[in-house]
This record gives structure tokens, sequence and C-alpha cells, in this order.
């Protein structure tokens, strides 16, 4: 996998969208300027940084990571939207049925039963086919055009030759007939069933595919049509969501979904989120609480504050990843590609050679019913649609859970990963941090003056860290001090100036000197310094998950050694490291966590990389596997090949589940669709022959859409477990 993401640029962007939390604000949106990517340093830390950050990266040339380029044109799949085959198949079905009523089954001089024959109805007959090979044949043509554009002939040219050879062949027939008055035989019966049958095949793939991709649009059918907009002196009016704003109050009455993402300002419910985070209860959501759009009410009645809409919204970028995930090959599929090439070649080769030994053994028309048998039965269909129809049962089933695949080859590589690092703060542990002691290294300031410095250089901030302080200020009735100026420093931290000395809030690391304090067990170390002299150490502390224990135990069952990576500091990252029995590695910086990823590969390891998304979008890039936790914020979207809606570890569990069964599904289906058509080519060409086994093209076909059908129907019976 081409994984060169790893230059990244950093912006500042409110445009965000943390649903793991949905911790909006007000000032958030009116205010960009607050960028926390390096909030207390901690860039070289694991915290939270999802918020108010964009970050692009910079696709190096040849970079083909989204493979949108390298899916068009395999097998000329792309063609399969460009005809409704139902349609196609709906206004050939006459035409075929009437060729193959006035044409003998092959072009023998009596008809059967159910045929019919007249002075020059094989003239009709071709006449007929004429019109059916230009309209019903069109999809395969031009997908076998695509292949050959690509260099890459396959499934559409194989179908494109046994129509096209048994037409013309048939034509010729026709026409030495009326110039010699002898008989030659045709195959008009055999070219409309055939191009019936695979048109056919086709709207039941078609049927399947869109089965398999549902998710897309019940994530569309969740946002109401109209918005009940509430104007001055608590007017209603309804409004299409699609005229919605950012600001406008939206009421929601009880068993509605909620219209667009937003904050409620009013009321309280139990609100249902679960086909859109996986969240299986309904949540309690009161005043300053964040929604989903799409989400489902409970009982009460809200007054929800739009902040978000159209492809800003949370649906929108579900809705987007379920789709890029749809439309990117994987490994697996260039081998299915691969195979199928092979057959092409290989079908040609034995069909040239068919037609030549059995022109010699018997004749002309045998020869090439024979040849043309061997090119029919040899298309590929159910090979090329085995993986296809997996991953889009598998990014559908997965959507729904919250589990956002962009990257098909994540499942693939996930398999064969040997190596998780994790993130700790907000991955392994609830992030909510709590303020747990406030330490003066300055006898000119006690603990109260303190905190009202800490509480004031994160206002306005909405980052874990500077709401554990806020609130903590809040509890203890202090007030936040003014400060003139705050800003962040990259690699430095917040930096604040308050009556012209100048205040910065970093982590240990950062500070880079030896600090006089005992630290307990667990906590984060901030540092706060006054004219760069430290004057004072705010320890904050979070607590594991509840699924972390769990994951781990699975990750050791699955052969997958799991490293703990964190920026905090050696007790902080120790504390937790030996509560799950785990390797770790403390202050670690993006670079750090980088550099450890691209060691693990050198030693051929492959590796999965678990984070926020945003401090750790360079290691999330360059692993083999980038999982986001948390979905919503750009750099999720961009870095990672998998994206969970839910901060929860258990997450991570289901996907690796999903992994494992989705690959699964796809060897059966590889397998299938790669071993039936190498045992059918002989047997067209007629190599049992001699002992009385012969298959006709219309047999052909048959057992060809038969086997697609087979795939189709094992796709949709991948599953995942609650």
């Amino acid at each position: 996998m081409n994984k060169e993401k790893n230059n990244v640029q950093v912006h500042g962007n409110h445009n965000k969208m943390n649903h793991s939390k949905m911790d909006h604000s007000k000032d958030e949106h009116q205010d960009n300027q607050m960028d926390h990517q390096h909030h207390h340093g901690h860039i070289n830390g694991d915290h939270h940084e999802n918020h108010n950050l964009h970050i692009q990266h910079i696709h190096h040339e040849g970079h083909s990571h989204n493979g949108h380029h390298d899916h068009k044109g395999q097998g000329g799949h792309e063609h399969h939207n460009h005809g409704n085959f139902k349609q196609r198949f709906l206004i050939s079905l006459p035409l075929g049925l009437i060729i193959m009523w006035i044409s003998p089954l092959m072009g023998l001089r009596v008809p059967f039963p159910f045929q019919y024959t007249f002075p020059y109805s094989d003239i009709i007959a071709a006449v007929l086919s004429l019109i059916l090979i230009i309209y019903g044949g069109n999809p395969f043509f031009q997908g076998a055009v695509g292949e050959f554009k690509q260099k890459a002939p396959g499934m559409m040219a194989l179908v494109s030759m046994g129509i096209g050879v048994s037409f013309l062949y048939s034509v010729y027939a026709v026409i030495m007939r009326y110039a010699t008055g002898l008989h030659y035989m045709d195959f008009f019966f055999e070219f409309a069933s055939l191009i019936l049958i695979m048109l056919l095949g086709h709207w039941i793939e078609m049927v399947a595919l869109g089965k398999a991709g549902d998710a897309q649009e019940s994530l569309a059918k969740l946002l109401p049509k109209h918005a009940n907009v509430m104007l001055e002196n608590d007017v209603i009016e309804q409004r299409p969501i699609s005229e919605l704003r950012v600001g406008d109050i939206v009421q929601v009455q009880g068993s509605e979904n909620i219209p667009a993402d937003g904050v409620i300002i009013r009321g309280d419910s139990r609100v249902n989120e679960s086909l859109l985070t996986g969240e299986s209860k309904p949540i309690l959501k009161k005043v300053g609480d964040a929604v989903i759009g799409g989400s489902t009410n409970g009982q009460g009645v809200l007054y929800v504050e739009v902040r978000e809409t159209g492809d800003a919204s949370f649906l929108s970028q579900v809705q987007r990843l379920v789709a890029d995930a749809q439309n990117q090959p994987s490994r697996s599929e260039d081998k299915a590609r691969k195979v199928a090439g092979y057959l092409f070649y290989i079908a040609t080769v034995v069909a040239i050679v068919s037609l030549i030994v059995w022109w010699i053994v018997f004749d002309l028309q045998t020869a090439i019913s024979f040849a043309v048998t061997t090119l029919v039965i040899a298309c590929p269909h159910a090979l090329g649609l085995a993986i296809p129809l997996v991953i889009s049962r598998s990014t559908s089933l997965g959507a729904t859970r919250g589990l956002l695949v962009k990257n098909r080859e994540a499942y693939e590589l996930t398999t064969k990963a040997d190596t998780m690092i994790l993130d700790k703060t907000g991955t392994l542990t609830t992030g909510e941090f709590k303020v747990l002691q406030i330490s003066s290294l300055n006898n000119n300031y006690n603990e109260k003056e303190l905190l009202a410095l800490l509480a004031g250089i994160e206002s306005g901030s909405s980052h874990p860290i500077a709401l554990s302080i806020i609130n903590h200020s809040k509890e203890k009735n202090i007030s936040p001090i003014n400060f003139d100026k705050v800003e962040v420093v990259s690699g430095q931290g917040m930096i604040g100036m308050n009556k012209g000395d100048r205040y910065s809030l970093i982590s240990q690391k950062v500070y880079g000197k030896p600090i006089d304090i005992k630290a307990l067990p667990g906590a984060t170390i901030s540092i706060l310094t006054k004219n760069d002299i430290a004057i004072g150490v705010v320890s904050l502390g979070d607590e594991l998950k509840a699924t972390s224990k769990e994951l781990i135990d699975v990750l050791k069952k699955k052969g997958i050694t799991p490293i703990m990576a964190t920026g905090d500091n050696e007790h902080a990252a120790k504390a937790v490291a030996e509560e799950l029995g785990i390797d770790f590695r403390s202050n670690q910086s993006p670079q750090d966590k980088y550099n450890l990823v691209e060691s693990l590969k050198n030693e051929g390891k492959t590796v999965i990389m678990v984070g926020d998304g945003i401090n750790d979008a360079p290691s999330l890039a360059l692993a083999d596997v980038g999982v986001a936790i948390g979905a919503g914020t750009q750099v999720a979207i961009d870095s990672a090949d998998v994206v969970l809606t839910q901060s929860e570890p258990g997450d991570i569990e289901s996907f690796i589940e999903l992994s494992f069964r989705t690959n699964r599904k796809m060897n059966q289906n590889l397998t299938w669709g790669a071993g039936y058509n190498f045992i059918a080519i002989p047997i067209a060409a007629g190599l049992l022959t001699p002992i009385g086994i012969t298959i006709s093209p219309a047999i052909g076909a048959i057992l060809m859409s038969l086997s697609t059908i087979i795939v189709a129907i094992n796709a949709m019976a991948l599953k995942l477990d609650n």
C-alpha cells in the first residue's frame, strides 16, 4: 500500500465535529483562532486535539491512495452505471425471444416443437440480432474497450468476444446459405440467449450490489425532509432542510429525527444515535449537549441551534466515507483482476486451439461451436464481483455500527497485522481529565492564585485539559484572571500575556528542566511558567475505559502485540501500561511515534496505529492501517484508513473481527470464481467430448450466471455479531 502521506500541514479550522463527545461550543464557531494543535505542548502528548484543525496531506508524485483512477476500468465495471440493466433486459427480452423462436437450436435443420421457421426467417433473425447486439450488447462492448485501453483485457472482453463471434459467424452462415444453397449452421439462438442471460445476470448483480450498498440510502433517509424553524415570538415555520442555515433554531418533537447537527438550547430528552455511532442505548441529552443530524429524538421536545449543515455535517461525512470505501480497490481486488486477465488469455488461446483441432477433426461449424462455448463459459463475472460484493456488504455492515472503512486494503492488512500501537488519552483512557493537584513552586503564589492564572490562560478553550481546569475553578468559586492575549505557539503550548508578563502552560518535556515535585501515579503534568520560570504545576488524571482490558486480551489472542505510545510522562504511562499488562513508550512526540511506526515496519512488522486523528496524524498515515478514534474531524478522514465514530476500544475489536470475516468471504469467493473458470474452460473446449460430455454456449452462459449468483449470495451472508 502506498502510504506516503507523511507530509502534513496544519491549518486553523473551526469546522470540526468531535462526535465522540460532540463538544460544540458557540465560541468555536465565532473564533477560529483558538488552535489547540499544540495545546500545553501536548502535540507531544496524546490528548484530544481534534479541535479547530484541518490537516491536509501532501500527496507525493505517483501517490494513489484513494485509488479512484485504479478502480475505473477494472473489468469495465464502471460501465455498469452507464446503463440500466433492468431496462436493457426488459427491452431486449421480446426481441431475443423472437430470435430464439424463429432460429433452430444449434442451427439444426429440424426446429424444436416450440420453434417456428418459415422462408427467410433466418434473414429476419439476422436483422433482429443486429438490433439486439447494438442495444443489448452495448454495455459489454463499452466495457471491453475500456479494458483494452487499460491494456488489461478481462471480463467484458470475454463477453464481447463470445457474443461477437457467435453473431458474426451466424450472419456469415446465412449469407453462405443463399450464396451456395448448402446448409450452414448458425448460432442466432445461442447468441440471443447469451445476451439475455448476460443482461439478466447483470440485473441480478446490480440488485445484489444495491442491497449491499443500502447503508448510504439508509443514512440519507435519516434526515427529515423538513424542519420546524423557530422565528421571533416563538413562531414556528416549516422549511426544507436544504434551506437550514447555521444559527437557526429548530424545534424537534418527540420521535422525530433531528434535522441537522447542533446544540440543545432548551429541553432535554433521550436521543437514539445507534445507526450513526453504534451506541445501542438512547443517550440523555440536555441543554448544552450536541446532537447529530439524523439521530432520533425520544419523548421530550428539543430546541436545537444548528451548527453544521450540508457537506460539513456528520451524516454527510459518514456518507462520503462509505462511498469512498466502496469505490476504492484493494490488493485482493487487484488479485481478482490479475486472475481475470490470465483467464482472458487462457480462454483465447484455448478457443483458438479448440477451433483448429475441431475444424481438423470435424468441420468449421463444430469448431466454431466449441470455440464460442469456451469464450462464453470463461467469462469471469463471478470472479470480478467476488471481491466488490463482499467489500460493499462489509462497508455497509461497518457503517451502521460506526466502523467507517475508507481504504479497502485495511481489511486484508488487519488480518496480517502483528503489532498495534495505541494512543493513551482518549483511546485507552476516558480523556475526561480532572484536576488532581495544584502545586506551587513559588512562595509568591498560593494554590488559589495559580488556579486563577490557569483558568485565565485556558479561558475560551474547549480542550479536555482546559475544560477540567475551568470546571475546577468554578467548583472552587475562583474567577479567572483576564489575559491581554492568549495564543498557541507551535511546539510550545498555551502562551498568554498579562500586565507585561509572559505566562505559558506547557508539558514537562517542553519545559525540559527537572521539577521537584512528587508525581501522582498516572497523572498528566503541565507546568505554568512566568517569564520562563516555573511557578506552579497542575496534575490531571483520567481513567481506563471499560473495554480497554478486553481489547488488549483480544489482541493478544489474535497474535497482535499491543504497544501504548503516549506523550505523557513515564509515571502516567507506566501506571496505565501496568494495569493493562502491555509495553509502552512515554514522552512520545508526533515525530517519536512516527519513528516508532517506521522502525517496526522496517523490521517487517505489519502495523496498526490507533489514535485520535490529530497529533497522531503522521503515524496514522504511515502505519499499514491507521485507525482514528472519534469521527468528525477532517484529519480523521484524511489521515486514517478506518474511522471509529465512538471513542470505544471495543470498536477496535469489532473492526478486527469484521476484517477477519470479510477477508474469509473474499477468499471464498475468489477461490470459487477462479476455480470454476479454470475447470470449466477445458470442458467447454471439448476436452471431455470423447466420453460424451459437452457444454453448449447457452448452457455455458447459464452456468456462468449461476456462479455469479452464488458469490453474490455468499457475500450477502456476511454478518457481524452485535
